[in-house]
């Protein structure tokens, strides 16, 4: 109920940029489009409580078959149930007290047809039973699916990555991201030369017959859907213990076997990262189900506790650095960046894909953050800095509701630059920091809309951030500072900006750093400017 409670932030947003009038052009989407994409009525009086995910992988024929046993609360009487699968995969029956019930199918949702009443604070239970070849992933993560590949000794290995289209294209599921299921257990058979990884702790490892075994692992803590993953390959593991700040933390390593060595010295960033991130965001939010970093054979993603790393054991991001400006080779991007969506993306996750920026935004800035920890305040903000290069400032950042639609890819760089901003503004570096530890306390395993963000940052710092939000997140234009120097001081304004636009900036007069407070009409600063310089780190024309 918690989070169904959350929804009407959602709605203030939409109004909010409707008001500004800052969409992008109209789009026409289907019916498709709002099955996924809405909290549709047979959606919304169920809460998921837990998830048995229970599948065997036949890597030779590249064939998925399994069951999903759902437990749900219920909210609201109904007896129509929605769970989403993407073709070509099959749901074969489904079971309620071990009794077939009848479905329909429309596309990639099922409407299930209930037999038993739903009593308002019941907890009751279906079991899903499906097959098939899954969509296989063309350039996963950005496509997603299965990834069926081969390592160099020519032994399976395989990784599951679904952000954006949906679990439901390996699994039958609530595809939508409001409602996270509350605990989970999945288990994975796989050919007995072959070990698979998943979320959570591994409970056991049992054997079905003399081919095959079985991983069971568990997740303690609320997931989201595009979270949960299955990694398959000759895996070997090392492992070491994070002193954290709520106590020990476990960390294993999955790689390649004949990657040991590279992934021993490669993944010592990973506790570099914690100690950053743990400073500037809180605690790991998953402490009970642990943390884990798993070579795949695609480039990576932030799947709980389960982050999966492909970045070839090279500094940056494939060896390159994104900003141009040394601090980028600094770091594993791989392993920084995805073990950043720990807090932002599976301990705050947006409610719509439309507010995906509270992901990626948040994730990039800790990049920042991490250089900023490790290397001081300027490498951080210089190499922030150096990201703008790639924003284009295309699409606004912020996509349409209701129809699983992200906006634009700028929520990456011009998020971080739009965040990097804010902390000038609060000008207050201790307050940041607890504005950032509280979003992550605050929304604590929640899911949440954009606005909800925003107006906890403006409460937090004690600016009413507004204006900013929307000119940066629901707009493309960059504000643009103008002013003239004459003999009765200095004529300043903002310029292509939405209306009442009220940003602050720091700027240098006379050699004397001064805060100015530009508006859309002229303002003057009553004193002789012989020199004037502009803080570089607002994102700013």
């Amino acid at each position: 109920m918690k989070k169904i409670s959350l929804l009407i932030f959602l709605f203030l947003s939409i109004a909010d940029a409707k008001s500004q009038g800052v969409f992008e052009k109209k789009i026409t989407f289907s019916r498709q489009d709002s099955l996924r994409g809405s909290i549709t009525k047979e959606r919304i009086w169920w809460d998921l409580i837990y998830y048995h995910l229970d599948i065997k992988i036949n890597p030779k024929k590249k064939y998925i078959q399994g069951s999903n046993k759902i437990v749900y609360t219920v909210l609201k009487e109904n007896n129509l149930m929605q769970v989403d699968l993407q073709e070509p995969l099959k749901i074969t029956s489904i079971t309620e007290d071990d009794k077939n019930i009848s479905y329909r199918r429309e596309g990639n949702a099922y409407f299930i047809s209930l037999t038993k009443k739903q009593n308002v604070g019941d907890l009751n239970e279906i079991k899903i039973y499906y097959e098939g070849h899954p969509k296989q992933a063309i350039r996963a993560p950005w496509d997603g699916g299965f990834s069926w590949d081969k390592d160099e000794n020519g032994t399976h290995f395989i990784a599951t990555s679904c952000q954006g289209l949906g679990a439901s294209v390996w699994w039958p599921n609530k595809d939508h991201m409001y409602d996270e299921v509350d605990s989970m257990l999945i288990s994975v058979n796989v050919p007995n030369d072959l070990v698979n990884v998943s979320n959570g702790r591994l409970r056991e490892i049992t054997y079905p017959d003399r081919n095959t075994r079985t991983y069971h692992w568990y997740v303690n803590n609320p997931i989201n859907n595009y979270g949960v993953n299955v990694n398959i390959g000759d895996y070997v593991k090392f492992s070491e213990i994070y002193k954290g700040e709520k106590g020990d933390l476990d960390i294993d390593y999955y790689v390649l076997r004949y990657n040991i060595d590279k992934a021993k010295e490669q993944f010592k960033d990973v506790p570099k990262m914690f100690d950053a991130f743990e400073y500037w965001f809180g605690p790991y939010p998953f402490y009970e189900d642990s943390y884990k970093l798993v070579e795949v054979p695609y480039l990576g993603m932030e799947h709980q506790s389960s982050i999966t790393y492909g970045n070839k054991y090279l500094k940056g991001y494939l060896g390159r650095d994104v900003s141009d400006t040394g601090w980028g080779l600094k770091f594993d991007f791989i392993i920084i960046h995805e073990s950043g969506h720990e807090w932002f993306a599976n301990n705050i996750t947006y409610i719509d894909i439309a507010d995906m920026w509270v992901h990626e935004g948040f994730t990039a800035y800790s990049e920042n953050l991490f250089l900023d920890y490790h290397f001081g305040k300027q490498a951080g903000a210089d190499y922030t800095i150096g990201t703008r290069k790639g924003i284009q400032n295309d699409i606004p950042i912020i996509g349409p509701y209701d129809v699983n639609k992200n906006g634009s890819k700028d929520m990456y760089s011009k998020g971080a630059n739009l965040l990097h901003t804010i902390r000038q503004i609060t000008n207050n570096d201790e307050l940041w920091r607890k504005t950032l530890r509280g979003l992550n306390k605050k929304f604590y395993h929640q899911t949440v809309s954009s606005s909800q963000v925003e107006n906890y940052i403006s409460e937090s710092i004690g600016f009413d951030l507004k204006h900013v939000f929307n000119q940066y997140l629901r707009d493309v234009r960059i504000p643009k500072f103008e002013f003239n120097l004459d003999d009765k001081g200095l004529n300043y304004r903002w310029t292509n900006t939405i209306v009442n636009f009220n940003m602050p900036l720091d700027v240098t007069l006379n050699g004397e750093k001064t805060r100015l407070y530009p508006e859309n009409d002229w303002k003057i600063y009553k004193t002789k400017v012989e020199d004037i310089r502009i803080d570089r780190n607002f994102y700013i024309e």
